[in-house]
């Protein structure tokens, strides 16, 4: 690879960002930055007046772009010699449209061992989430009563903790970075327990371990190498996809487990442990909810509703999170539509603030005056976006392998 011209540009005071922090940041305004990035594939295509260009797909342990380098750029024979999964340092000023992050004035250079090292370290603020999440999961997945459930549990962590915590909860959409499946499960669990608490009916240990496994399959489908930020294909991800997968290495792990000694004691626990192995593969075959959204079944349990709404609602708040840190404001409180949501977005409404007790002889309540703790879905306010330049005139091609919005489960069981 020829680096000749890749030191013609020098920045000096460059922030340094994660791929999510730049989408945040960026607008139709450059922002002059360096970002460490492993190359995840790198395509020719061409535009509809027929000139080739290179789509650039690039990941960190944040999130992935694609950056569009068109033939006129130095840097368009130049990444085309990159090696397959190349560590590169990029330098520049950077703007974004509804087409994605672009590089205004940029530049590229391999990473030297000790910055691929520090790289793979992954970024602090991921990392420190996901080994909250990761405990969070041992925490609740050891509070199981049932002792099949919590001796299965363990068995899968125990022999699939490590590829589980490098595996993506999808290749986009929602949660598509290495270890975005911890996040994804971890959340699902809070919110199946806090559930649990309104709807007492529901059974709490199937829902935790339903929740564990429900994506295992995913294993096969998303998951990273030990080292580095690029999803591979496997054989029989694509085959067979994550359900069937994950439906196997549950009863897989559930037959494994009946063969041991201890299991005998479990012969007169209720309910009866074939009753507990058939609900729990349920949850796994039925959790996208539709039969044209790739379940094999539909759910037929309180406990497969619910881990279905749980699991679409935590996609969907993690859509709607991507899509606000990347949409431009079209008018005030209106963000331009995002794929794979449905419409534009609108501005969610703040929370009001605590209320204190009644102030003595005063009938109203008092209230802070400062904003209510919460989570800030909204990044902050970037400025208004300016019209595209006529050569981005690729239209993306995009697959939505989510499930649509479905209506919420009002606790109504016959529907």
């Amino acid at each position: 690879m020829e680096v000749d011209h890749l030191t013609a540009l020098t920045f000096v005071n460059m922030d340094k960002l994660t791929i999510s922090q730049l989408k945040q940041e960026a607008s139709e305004t450059p922002r002059t930055a360096s970002i460490d990035v492993q190359v995840q594939k790198t395509v020719v295509k061409t535009t509809k007046s027929g000139k080739p260009y290179l789509e650039f797909t690039l990941a960190d342990a944040t999130d992935q772009f694609t950056l569009k380098i068109w033939e006129n750029l130095p840097q368009f024979r130049s990444a085309q010699e990159l090696p397959e999964n190349a560590f590169l340092r990029l330098s520049g000023d950077w703007t974004q449209n509804q087409y994605g992050i672009d590089g205004v004035r940029w530049d590229l250079r391999p990473m030297n061992q000790s910055e691929i090292d520090s790289f793979l370290s992954g970024d602090p603020e991921t990392r420190f989430t996901q080994d909250s999440d990761w405990k969070e999961i041992l925490r609740l997945t050891k509070s199981i009563s049932d002792p099949r459930l919590r001796t299965l549990c363990q068995l899968f962590i125990e022999r699939h903790g490590e590829q589980f915590r490098r595996t993506a909860a999808a290749r986009k959409n929602h949660h598509a970075r290495r270890g975005g499946l911890v996040e994804h499960v971890a959340q699902m669990m809070r919110c199946a327990c806090a559930i649990t608490s309104v709807y007492s009916s529901l059974n709490r240990d199937l829902l935790v371990a339903g929740i564990l496994f429900h994506d295992c399959g995913k294993l096969w489908e998303n998951t990273y190498p030990e080292t580095g930020f690029t999803q591979p294909y496997d054989l029989e991800g694509e085959m067979l996809g994550h359900i069937p997968l994950g439906i196997n290495l549950a009863a897989q792990l559930w037959s494994e487990m009946m063969e041991d000694d201890k299991a005998k004691d479990w012969d007169n626990l209720y309910p009866l442990s074939d009753e507990v192995r058939i609900h729990l593969l349920h949850l796994i075959a039925s959790h996208h909810g539709t039969y044209e959204f790739g379940s094999p079944a539909l759910p037929r349990t309180p406990e497969a509703i619910a881990l279905h709404h749980i699991d679409n609602l935590d996609a969907k708040y993690e859509m709607f999170k991507q899509a606000y840190a990347v949409a431009p404001e079209i008018a005030p409180g209106i963000h331009e539509k995002q794929f794979p949501l449905p419409a534009n977005l609108v501005a969610p409404l703040a929370h009001f603030p605590r209320t204190h007790t009644l102030a003595e002889g005063n009938s109203e309540p008092v209230v802070e005056e400062t904003k209510p703790e919460q989570e800030d879905i909204l990044p902050p306010k970037k400025d208004e976006p300016v019209a595209v330049s006529e050569e981005s005139d690729v239209s993306e091609d995009e697959e939505d392998d989510e499930e649509i919005p479905r209506a919420p489960f009002n606790g109504d069981l016959l529907f």
